[in-house]
């Protein structure tokens, strides 16, 4: 016992010891000098490779100088601890200090296999001559095994033109590899920055765990307060996670460029996400063009207040392939979609493809006076079932429908040919519904369709905060308005419901189906 003692004390005082070394180096790209020790900004590091060679150790942090431009790559290679994490940042006033990779790397800033390390406060951007496999940040955990405490937060990101040949390139990009030692992450936060003009995807996931015979999931994901803008494809996409919580981000203007089956926020190999307090609009085309979608090998996904608007594939994709085996792909079961907006989407309201035991609930629907919007419901490899539409609110001044895709295969457009009815799917709950306006194919409930008087909600767009990507600056002000402004609206649109939404504030109406 006393030399356990003894080890334990001795340990403590070598952390203590390491901590006490903690130094803060700085980086002027005008006047630094590699030679110089870096600790001063008198002294201060001039280079990104005297920065990647560095011998960084648990609570040193590395700041640039606030206006300065580095043309290259930031690539550290050390870890921090879990109370003394490595951080990178900025000093002084003005500008964001700018990374600048200039398309001659795919990274601007890569992480690779570390943990303990914090990257904030910097502008970065990754653009070449023509298209390719670039990203603004990339954090990659390859045969690591679990990775602890990465943050990456308050980054302007822009002008990076990767490729629309895979969807693992653009903004930020979290990957977890290896076949000999499965990679997750515990503690990756994803929160406040700017990700403007990128492609492909702008918040975006990969793993070699997605097939439930590997199954390792990243926990305690959270992507919040992001803004995203004009993005070639997808906007926010995490997978292999569970429990991970994405709320309060705006995507604006998805699938800008590459209409290859993109959607503005959704999740795919993931259990258990939490959608919440997201705004998704101006996603162009109908491939899916969706403002959020539900997607396949995920359970218990959530969709809870969240604001879609003006998206051309329509507002939710809930979707699957039914040919699963439980060795590889888990499907999708458990959704619950409810006590969201959708306003003036076009084309289709919900798209149910494949999916069982799902709830779409307490939902308003604003259909704007020129559109003709569907309930779609469309077999990938079989139909759905155990399906609940319950207690939604439908206010069309144009005209809806409730449909099923007839047919496999869509059209070039990404649509479908359609005829009445749910098709072949069975078990479909249609209860406690009501409407203004002309729906076409409306299905029995048990009680009889109720029809309401036209309701209109005053969305006041004139109203809604602006924020313009080339001031990030201005950004943590528009922040604040938008979350207001957020939660006006749904007080407006749901006077009698809670604001503060719990992860599981509305429980399935069956039990999760394996």
């Amino acid at each position: 016992m006393v030399k356990k003692l003894i080890l334990a004390s001795a340990l403590f005082w070598i952390a203590s010891f390491a901590y006490a070394r903690a130094t803060t180096f700085y980086v002027d790209a005008m006047h630094g000098a590699d030679t110089s020790n870096g600790i001063s900004r008198h002294t201060a590091w001039k280079t990104l490779s005297r920065v990647n060679r560095a011998h960084l150790a648990p609570g040193d942090q590395v700041l640039f100088k606030s206006g300065d431009v580095w043309h290259g790559s930031l690539v550290p290679d050390a870890s921090g601890s879990p109370k003394h994490p490595i951080v990178f940042a900025r000093y002084g006033n003005g500008p964001l200090p700018l990374i600048a990779a200039g398309g001659k790397a795919k990274d601007a800033v890569r992480l690779y296999n570390v943990q303990y390390v914090e990257v904030r406060d910097l502008a970065i951007t990754n653009h070449g001559r023509t298209a390719a496999i670039r990203r603004g940040v990339d954090v990659v955990l390859d045969n690591f095994g679990t990775a602890h405490h990465i943050v990456i937060e308050d980054l302007y990101i822009h002008d990076v033109n990767g490729t629309p040949k895979q969807k693992d390139d653009g903004g930020i990009v979290f990957q977890s590899l290896g076949r000999k030692i499965p990679s997750r992450f515990d503690g990756l936060y994803i929160r406040r920055n700017i990700i403007w003009k990128v492609d492909r995807s702008g918040i975006v996931a990969r793993s070699s765990n997605v097939a439930r015979s590997r199954w390792f999931p990243s926990l305690h994901v959270v992507i919040s307060d992001n803004f995203l803008d004009n993005i070639g494809g997808d906007g926010i996409v995490p997978w292999t996670t569970e429990g991970a919580v994405v709320k309060w981000n705006i995507a604006k203007r998805c699938s800008q460029r590459f209409h290859q089956y993109n959607a503005g926020i959704w999740e795919w190999s993931a259990d258990d996400t939490f959608f919440t307090m997201n705004e998704s609009f101006d996603t162009k085309g109908t491939r899916d063009g969706e403002g959020f979608d539900c997607d396949y090998n995920s359970r218990g996904t959530h969709f809870y207040r969240n604001f879609s608007h003006n998206n051309d594939g329509g507002f939710m994709l809930i979707c699957t392939p039914i040919n699963h085996s439980t060795a590889e792909n888990a499907g999708n079961s458990g959704s619950v979609v409810n006590d969201n907006i959708s306003h003036d989407d076009k084309g289709l309201l919900v798209n149910l493809s494949s999916a069982w035991n799902v709830t779409v609930k307490n939902n308003r629907f604003f259909v704007g006076p020129h559109d003709h919007v569907a309930f779609l419901m469309n077999k990938w490899g079989g139909w759905s079932n155990h399906v609940w539409f319950l207690d939604n609110s439908f206010s069309i001044k144009g005209n809806g429908s409730v449909t099923f895709g007839h047919g496999i295969k869509r059209l070039r457009n990404g649509l479908y040919r359609i005829a009445p009815g749910w098709g072949g799917a069975t078990d479909i709950h249609f209860d406690g519904n009501t409407y203004s306006g002309t729906v076409f194919n409306w299905p029995r409930q048990s009680t009889a369709p109720e029809k309401h008087k036209p309701q209109s909600v005053d969305m006041n767009w004139a109203s809604e905060p602006m924020f313009n990507p080339r001031h990030p600056l201005e950004y943590p002000a528009y922040l604040k308005a938008h979350h207001a402004w957020m939660v006006r609206l749904f007080q407006k649109v749901f006077p009698k419901g809670p604001m503060t939404p719990s992860a599981r504030s509305v429980h399935t109406v069956t039990n999760d189906v394996k």
